[in-house]
């Protein structure tokens, strides 16, 4: 395990691809399985084949009891998350990913797994995003991922404490995504128990659920929470904390991945927490943003 702890400068190497693809070990200070890739780890759905989702029948009007998915609003705060499919979207979706603010303001979170390759070693070169995604209405269109930041020690032995992965995407029609859709903070050694708020995109439905509940720890590496019916292709799908109305902005504090590529059960899920090695990626994927 590691420890949550750290003062020191520790060296980092990163798996970028894109136009300017590079790998190599660099050090900076921050201020604070598995094989299978993504369609045999955890909570990552199957891409490549068309979607015959038939949506459970959950509320679209308030949230259920914590703990219990339902279908959410279509709102600002649920706009910046949504659906990942490969080339186009054509097949299914497969994970979920969500805006989260950079200098370039280009930039979204996900699990590792859900954008690298395990068996070819190698980051996926294909993916877009379709933000809101809803019955295969796309209202802020397919954005296309031009580069993947992963921590080399996911790339190398899926270390399940390193399930994340920061996607930088092209601009769409000369504008960022974070331009069209705003995005959110990314919240780093905030603690164990949080109450947060999971949308994401399982594979069998043609629209998203949320769930709110309060995380536990699980580990010293680890966040766990209840919630029901977060069944493969919500891999990827933000932890959020404080959200707030008036300035449209809440903190991601996790992504649904971590312990056992997310959890062998739809009602339990994980995420790695977010310490100082995850606020280094975030700081390096923002030398390709």
């Amino acid at each position: 395990m590691r420890s949550l702890i750290r003062n020191s400068i520790l060296p980092l190497t990163l798996v970028i691809v894109g136009a300017a693809a590079v790998a190599g070990d660099v050090v900076e200070e921050t201020p604070t399985a598995k094989s299978g890739g993504r369609s045999g780890f955890g909570k990552s759905g199957l891409p490549g084949q068309p979607s015959q989702a038939q949506d459970q029948d959950f509320s679209a009007t308030a949230p259920a009891k914590d703990g219990n998915a339902y279908t959410p609003r279509k709102t600002e705060e649920n706009a910046r998350i949504g659906a990942v499919f490969e080339k186009d979207d054509q097949g299914a979706h497969f994970c979920t990913a969500s805006v989260v603010q950079s200098p370039g303001r280009n930039m979204l979170i996900t699990a590792a797994h859900c954008a690298f390759d395990a068996d070819s070693g190698q980051p996926r070169n294909d993916l877009v995003f379709a933000p809101g995604y809803r019955n295969g209405d796309e209202p802020a269109g397919l954005w296309k991922v031009s580069r993947v930041v992963v921590d080399d020690r996911w790339a190398t032995s899926q270390d399940e404490n390193l399930d994340v992965a920061f996607l930088v995407l092209d601009q769409k029609d000369g504008r960022n995504i974070q331009d069209v859709l705003g995005g959110n903070t990314l919240g780093i050694n905030r603690g164990f128990d949080n109450k947060v708020k999971i949308t994401g995109y399982p594979s069998s439905r043609a629209t998203p659920i949320s769930c709110q509940n309060r995380t536990t720890k699980f580990s010293d590496t680890q966040l766990r929470i209840q919630c029901t019916d977060l069944e493969d292709g919500t891999s990827g799908s933000p932890w959020l904390a404080d959200y707030d109305p008036k300035n449209h902005t809440g903190t991601v504090i996790g992504v649904l991945g971590g312990h056992e590529g997310g959890g062998a059960q739809d009602d339990v899920s994980y995420a790695a927490y977010f310490d100082d090695d995850i606020a280094k990626l975030y700081h390096h994927a923002q030398d390709s943003d």
